[in-house]
C-alpha cells in the first residue's frame, strides 16, 4: 500500500468526466454487486467514502470468486498486470483504483487518457454478449460479463 501517496481532488465527486468516459456503474455499485473476488480494496477503505463499503461484498483474507456478481473468477493476478505494464505509480492496484480516484475527483491528464483508452477497449466484449446471448440470460458468458463489471460496464440488461 502507498502510505505516503497523496493527491488533489480537482473536480466534484462523480462529475465532470471526460466526454469519452461514460461508466455505467459507480465504484460503490461495483463493490456492492461483487467484483475482484472481494479482496481488491480491503486495505485502503479509509481513502474512500464509508458508504461505498457498507454493502460491499468483501473478503479481507483472500480472493473469493463466489463473491463476484456472476460467481466466477474473471481476474488476473496483480503480477500479470505489472508484467504487461498496466500499472502506474499513481495507481499500483490498477484500473479500478484509478477509477475510484477519478470518480472522487482526481485528475491526471495523461494517465486519465491511458486508462480511458483501456476502458473503451473492453467494449469488444459487449458485442460478444449481444451476438451470443439471449437478452437477460445472465448465465451466458459469465466470465465476460464479470470482466465487463470489473470495468464499470453493466451487462445485466443485455
Amino acid at each position: 500500500m502507498q502510505k505516503d501517496y497523496s493527491y488533489e481532488l480537482s473536480e466534484p465527486m462523480g462529475e465532470n468526466f471526460d466526454p469519452k468516459f461514460k461508466p455505467e456503474i459507480t465504484p460503490k455499485e461495483m463493490l456492492e454487486l461483487g467484483v475482484f473476488g472481494g479482496k481488491y480494496m480491503t486495505d485502503c477503505a479509509d481513502e474512500f467514502p464509508k458508504d461505498w463499503f457498507e454493502k460491499a461484498k468483501l473478503n479481507f483474507h483472500f480472493h473469493d470468486a463466489t463473491l463476484n456478481f456472476f460467481g466466477i473468477n474473471a481476474s488476473q493476478p496483480l503480477s500479470v498486470w505489472r508484467a504487461k505494464g498496466w500499472i502506474s505509480y499513481d495507481d499500483p492496484r490498477g484500473w479500478f483504483q484509478w477509477y475510484c480516484r477519478y470518480y472522487m475527483g482526481r485528475r491526471i491528464p495523461e494517465e486519465d487518457k491511458r486508462q480511458i483508452k483501456r476502458w473503451k477497449a473492453m467494449k469488444r466484449h459487449i458485442a460478444q454478449i449481444v451476438l451470443n446471448c439471449r437478452k437477460g440470460d445472465l448465465s451466458c458468458r459469465k466470465k465476460q460479463r464479470q470482466a465487463l463489471l470489473h470495468w464499470a460496464y453493466d451487462s445485466r440488461e443485455m
